[in-house]
């Protein structure tokens, strides 16, 4: 009787943790690993509120969270599932940062999308995945306000676009260069500036490791917490 308590109490706390803020942990696979499956969706929230009605990841939740896997004795491996539109930039090379800094093997998957500040955070895992119809939008910063037209702001952009570029760069095969170029793309975007890439393109150019699915990346995971 009071293992069944116990287990009904345990789900209960899971469906909670899914429900508040899109985490579990996975732990019940044939290697007896624990993962944690943390999901990146809709717009990444920074240090301004969000309408109600919108779909966000809080990165004042996430920052915790992560650095709590660090430190578990029990944590052996995370899952990154995104599917987003972008947001704050600051909180989205936050929670990129802190990722690529873990020391517990780590698996992206994209799935509708990974856009503008959400590639930074696809790829700082160890691997990354994305579904065929995944897409990735890769654009130059962008602000919302108002804009003074001096030209400190314009080094301020400058400034945030080389931080975000650097990043990316830095955590996958497509050069710096060559990542520019895509963000600077008028032919692609209607009345816009970038490109978007669909599957196959974003493993093609060199962001993205692999194009599969949950059964590809959480495999790939348990390899990864093997060879550890």
């Amino acid at each position: 009787m009071q293992d069944m308590k116990t287990k009904q109490d345990k789900e209960a706390h899971q469906d909670e943790r899914i429900e508040k803020f899109g985490q579990v942990t996975l732990q019940d696979n044939e290697k007896q690993q624990d993962i944690h499956l943390l999901s990146i969706i809709g717009e990444i929230e920074g240090h301004d509120n969000l309408s109600g009605d919108s779909k966000t990841t809080k990165y004042e939740h996430v920052l915790p969270q992560l650095a709590a896997i660090e430190d578990s004795r029990d944590i052996q491996g995370v899952l990154v599932i995104l599917n987003t539109m972008g947001g704050d930039v600051e909180a989205g090379l936050a929670i990129a940062e802190m990722v690529s800094s873990l020391s517990k093997p780590t698996v992206s998957l994209v799935l509708g999308g990974s856009h503008s500040i959400g590639v930074p955070i696809a790829v700082s895992t160890d691997y990354s995945f994305i579904v065929p119809t995944g897409t990735m939008v890769i654009h130059p910063v962008r602000m919302n306000g108002t804009v003074i037209g001096v030209p400190q702001t314009f080094d301020y952009f400058k400034l945030i676009q080389d931080r975000i570029t650097g990043f990316v760069s830095s955590h996958c095969r497509i050069s710096r260069k060559q990542l520019e170029a895509l963000m600077m793309e008028t032919g692609v975007l209607t009345k816009d500036v970038g490109t978007i890439l669909v599957g196959e393109e974003a493993v093609k150019y060199g962001i993205i490791d692999e194009v599969g699915g949950i059964d590809r990346a959480i495999r790939k995971l348990h390899e990864l917490i093997d060879n550890k």
